[in-house]
């Protein structure tokens, strides 16, 4: 999201809600099982469910939604662990039973764009925030539900840096990648770990390196032309400022990463419960990660952001913006379902957009920002505010959404292996040019 974006420039209300997106769905098909009805006259819908994080919470929602439409009976499908939305709705597709909603990541809409139903015409897309679809409309038509504003970077602890500082920390006291290093150093001085990195493929990958393709300006259309020279082959990825500003701070993290002897071994399980029980004070994760941090967090502590630095001047781009975007988007099938279940479908996006059950399931309980101006329930999560706070000071690089399918599979393969010291840098960057020189 930059910040010419004119979605970024909602009402300050719109952009501090924080949202949790959470759907159910379901499809005659995704569930393996024969599926259009349940019995009598019910509809039965599936939903593939791409943020694990919140598939607890989902199922929830589903049954809320059930017990107020009790003529729809939802499923939820999640995507396997490892496995893209994009490759499970392939496959799903491919073997004739696709959900009849599907949770996928922005750049996936096009390539499902013959196959979804479009809902130019539903009544959410007027309370959209401005250009939240615009990244999923095509030839005029829009193919998708924004399901929600996600932000991330670094993620802090503030009981642990309060220690660290000896008083009460303050976000912008870091603001390069010195003053990092600085605050990982108070931090080790207390006996607690500075931080954790998470080795997993998507948040290495579609996170942590996107950093390198958002952060070459605050103009998108010098972002996109990068990305186009990287397919060309004529930008050189190993003497580009950003990229390696970025690997600075990545060579910080790997010295203070509490996980330092074995950096393959995290799961995304253990970030939250080492940041909320106080035993590191820094996560590389997004605002997503609020329910899990709060699961583990007995001391009702306070939480933020900062952003990763990529350079020792403060004024660069970056350094004090937080990388923010619409993210998720839920499709509607129109292959396989059947009319019946299409309105079903329709009708649990428009139950999360304008009922009470449904605001409260994406604020309170999904932990995520929504993407409709007229919710206006106050977040109680932290995280949701902190993104808000940047996105109300226009300190916000737009997130990459729109990455190639297979980017954060093949080229968070290479983070990690540059996390586990297996390549060096000029091994990195010629994996991640390759990448690019390689992709249709």
């Amino acid at each position: 999201m930059r910040t010419e974006r004119k979605w970024m420039k909602l009402s300050l209300l719109s952009l501090a809600m924080v949202v949790i997106l959470t759907a159910c769905g379901g499809a005659k098909s995704g569930t393996g099982t024969e599926a259009s009805t349940t019995s009598g006259d019910q509809v039965k819908i599936t939903f593939l469910n791409s943020k694990s994080e919140i598939n607890s919470q989902l199922e929830q929602a589903a049954r809320d939604f059930q017990t107020e439409n009790p003529d729809i009976s939802l499923e939820i499908i999640p995507v396997g662990s490892g496995q893209s939305p994009f490759e499970k709705a392939s496959a799903l597709y491919a073997s004739g039973n696709p959900t009849t909603m599907m949770m996928l990541d922005t750049g996936d809409v096009e390539k499902f764009k013959d196959r979804v139903l479009d809902l130019t015409s539903e009544k959410w897309m007027k309370d959209a925030v401005e250009n939240s679809t615009t990244a999923t409309t095509f030839d005029g038509k829009n193919y998708a539900f924004p399901f929600s504003i996600e932000g991330y970077g670094f993620i802090y602890n503030q009981q642990v840096l309060d220690q660290a500082v000896g008083g009460t920390f303050d976000p912008k006291s870091v603001q390069t990648t010195d003053q990092l290093e600085d605050l990982f150093k108070k931090i080790t001085a207390t006996g607690k770990s500075p931080l954790i990195i998470s080795p997993m493929d998507w948040s290495l990958g579609a996170h942590y390196l996107a950093l390198a393709y958002g952060g070459q300006s605050p103009d998108r259309t010098k972002v996109d032309q990068f990305i186009t020279d990287l397919k060309a082959g004529t930008a050189d990825l190993a003497s580009n400022a950003v990229f390696n500003g970025l690997m600075d701070t990545f060579d910080l993290m790997k010295t203070y990463n509490i996980d330092k002897a074995s950096p393959l071994s995290g799961t995304y399980e253990r970030g939250p419960e080492v940041l909320g029980k106080g035993e590191v004070g820094i996560w590389f994760q997004g605002n997503w990660a609020w329910p899990q941090i709060h699961s583990f967090d007995t001391a009702n502590g306070q939480y933020g952001f900062l952003p990763v630095p990529v350079s020792n001047n403060s004024e660069d781009f970056g350094n004090t913006q937080i990388s923010a975007a619409v993210s998720k988007r839920i499709l509607i099938d129109k292959e396989k379902s059947t009319p019946a279940q299409q309105e079903a479908a329709k009708k649990f996006l428009d139950w999360m957009v304008y009922q009470d059950k449904g605001q409260d399931f994406l604020v309170n309980q999904a932990s995520v920002i929504p993407a409709f101006s007229n919710i206006t329930l106050e977040p109680a999560d932290p995280l949701g505010k902190s993104i808000g706070e940047y996105i109300k000071a226009g300190k916000i690089e737009e997130s990459m959404s729109t990455l190639p399918a297979d980017h954060w599979s093949k080229l968070g393969a290479s983070m990690q292996k540059y996390l586990a010291d297996v390549i060096d840098r000029q091994g990195l960057a010629q994996e991640i040019q390759a990448y690019w020189t390689n992709v249709k």
